[in-house]
């Protein structure tokens, strides 16, 4: 499906970015990835294979240029940081994520794209323990995800307007839960929590502090693995129907913080300091979609996939250091 075809990344230097764009120039198309990064940092990034262009995606004009003659797209354009960081610069967050949302999408549906992935988040659901697709519209995102989560709904709104008016059945749609994995942000400040937790072990902080009690069960999935999916839902997803990403499996914050520990250099010992909120007891995705619709089952356990985060970040401190801003998916 790939082979020889033009495929423009957004967000293509992003924890998902990168290994997504691996996936696409193994298939032998021509991927062309767009960001805010600095170029010489990004073609570091990406390598020979792939051309790069820097672009402001809030401005719709600099959106129809990147857009010209591409086939396929993946939309990987997100504003990804810690939830404490997401409601203290609401509007930092909401607004551009809004402006990349809708330029791209119509700019790839006045260009005619024939193939474009919108990639959700598991913050568009309301409060909940299981969530499946339906229930998105159960009720309002959760208060502290309330504008990631609306934004998302919103660019999954959108593409209904084109299916419906202008019958452009491009679309498809993918939620992923708690994304990890290499070429993320390890700063403790603004990182979500595996990297966070990676970045100030690694630092130094010993004991690690823990926020809650660590019994609160979340998804996380492994970015190689959402890559995969993100490769196979362009391919096989039904158009506008929404699928979750997963990786299956509840994971305690104690065990996520255990295996943090037990990974890293020195090996701290945790503390947990339960006068600060645990968060939600139970928020899991259900991944039976994605496995019926497009044969997509995650390979990499939560062991291995810190593990693998854990050795690239070693490896490529300085690179991690250099990365600048908060303008990639995310996702």
């Amino acid at each position: 499906m790939y082979e020889g075809k033009k495929v423009l990344v957004a967000g293509g230097t992003g924890t998902i970015g990168i290994p997504t764009v691996k996936r696409l120039v193994e298939r032998g198309a021509h991927v062309t990835v767009v960001a805010l990064d600095d170029p010489a940092y990004a073609r570091e990034l990406l390598g020979p294979k792939v051309e790069f262009r820097r672009a402001d995606l809030t401005s719709p004009d600099e959106c129809h240029a990147v857009m010209e003659d591409q086939e396929f797209v993946f939309n990987l354009v997100g504003v990804k940081g810690s939830t404490g960081i997401g409601t203290s610069l609401a509007a930092s967050y909401f607004v551009p994520m809004l402006l990349f949302q809708t330029n791209m999408m119509d700019a790839a549906f006045k260009a005619g794209v024939s193939r474009f992935l919108f990639v959700s988040s598991v913050c568009a659901y309301p409060q909940g323990e299981l969530h499946t697709e339906e229930d998105v519209w159960n009720g309002m995102p959760k208060q502290n995800e309330r504008y990631a989560g609306i934004a998302k709904r919103v660019g999954e709104l959108q593409a209904e307007t084109y299916l419906l008016e202008h019958q452009w059945d491009a679309v498809r749609v993918i939620r992923p839960a708690n994304v990890y994995g290499p070429y993320d942000d390890f700063n403790p400040m603004t990182a979500q929590v595996i990297p966070a937790l990676i970045g100030r072990v690694l630092a130094g902080e010993n004991p690690l502090v823990v926020w809650g009690d660590g019994s609160a069960v979340r998804d996380f999935v492994f970015s190689e693995d959402v890559a995969d999916a993100a490769i196979l839902a362009l391919e096989k997803a039904p158009v506008n129907v929404p699928i979750n990403i997963g990786s299956g499996q509840g994971v305690t914050i104690k065990e996520l913080a255990d295996t943090v520990a037990s990974l890293v250099p020195g090996k701290p010992s945790i503390e947990w300091d339960t006068s600060k909120p645990a968060g939600d007891p139970v928020r899991l995705l259900a991944t039976e979609r994605a496995q019926e619709l497009l044969g997509y089952t995650p390979s990499t356990s939560l062991t291995d996939g810190i593990a693998r985060t854990i050795e690239w970040y070693l490896s490529n401190t300085d690179l991690a250091n250099r990365r600048k801003g908060v303008v990639n998916a995310g996702e």
